[in-house]
């Protein structure tokens, strides 16, 4: 039993693996369709959320599974003040695998080691969000075809936005690419990726404030939300919300086939009226991000089809 807390529990062969699976599921859904039968997802969700929470359900559901859980910390023993480590092992009763997210960093590791079945890791707090970045993944393999070889800008609240410092991660472990993070001072990159993943790694990088300046270059464009839920400060997050809006005018020097993504939800960094544009990916990104989810409860639960 394994579980998957951080995008680099995953090895470059196994990711390889689960982007083969999503695209075999993609062309032939029809053979995955009772892949799953008789088998339980537990949905353990002590934050909000849409689609990461509704795409675990579904794809259980489409690999012919079913799904327990709850959406809100109110609703668990939580708010009894039941452990961490105690829903964990409680739940393992339930269910043959578990998809969890938490406000606190670390949460559903602690899960993981009580756990006696998988534990997979939805969202920390600012840390990790593994499920989202195999969505990035696939996407970036879909609709730029290499891993290698990519200048990817990243826009927006790069200090809590767990999807970049995951993507980061996951990107650092292909050749030749480089990042262009571009946000304002309190929201940079925290430092920790940098020691951690970037520098140790020789990997190129600049941070810069204008979007419009680095737009010519990039060959991916990977805008984020400014998470009102993680500032201590409202007055803060009034200030910087509206930082960086990306507009048509401000894509007039992107490349032709410049890949727009985003983790979603967007309050207003992207205006509707991109979403036409043909370099808009962030819909398709939800729908690989079940695709992915699936390929990963097949690989955990250790079901061959």
């Amino acid at each position: 039993m394994r579980s998957v807390i951080d995008i680099m529990d995953l090895s470059l062969e196994e990711i390889d693996g689960l982007l083969n699976t999503a695209e075999d599921i993609i062309a032939n859904p029809k053979k995955y369709a009772d892949a799953c039968r008789g088998k339980k997802l537990a949905t353990l969700f002590f934050e909000p959320s849409t689609r990461t929470r509704l795409s675990f359900e579904a794809a259980m559901y489409e690999l012919g599974g079913n799904v327990i859980g709850f959406s809100e910390a109110s609703s668990s023993s939580s708010a009894k003040g039941e452990s961490i480590s105690d829903t964990a092992r409680t739940i393992s009763c339930y269910a043959d695998i578990i998809a969890m997210r938490h406000p606190k960093e670390g949460a559903p590791y602690v899960a993981s080691l009580k756990a006696t079945v998988p534990v997979i890791n939805a969202g920390d707090g600012g840390h990790n969000h593994p499920t989202q970045t195999l969505a990035d993944l696939l996407t970036i393999k879909r609709e730029k075809g290499r891993f290698d070889s990519l200048t990817i800008g990243l826009c927006g609240d790069l200090k809590f936005g767990r999807t970049v410092h995951s993507l980061i991660s996951a990107m650092s472990r292909y050749s030749n690419v480089r990042f262009v993070m571009i946000s304002p001072d309190e929201l940079k990159i925290p430092d920790y990726v940098k020691q951690n993943v970037l520098i140790p790694k020789g990997i190129e990088y600049k941070e810069v404030k204008s979007l419009e300046e680095a737009m010519p270059e990039l060959d991916i464009l990977y805008m984020t939300r400014v998470q009102k839920e993680r500032f201590f400060n409202e007055a803060d997050y009034i200030r910087l919300k509206d930082t960086y809006i990306l507009t048509p005018e401000k894509l007039s020097g992107a490349k032709d086939d410049l890949c727009i993504m985003h983790p979603l939800p967007r309050v207003n960094e992207i205006s509707v009226a991109v979403d036409d544009d043909k370099r808009a990916c962030y819909f398709k990104q939800v729908l690989n991000g079940k695709y992915m989810r699936m390929a990963l409860i097949l690989k955990l639960l250790e079901v061959e089809v």
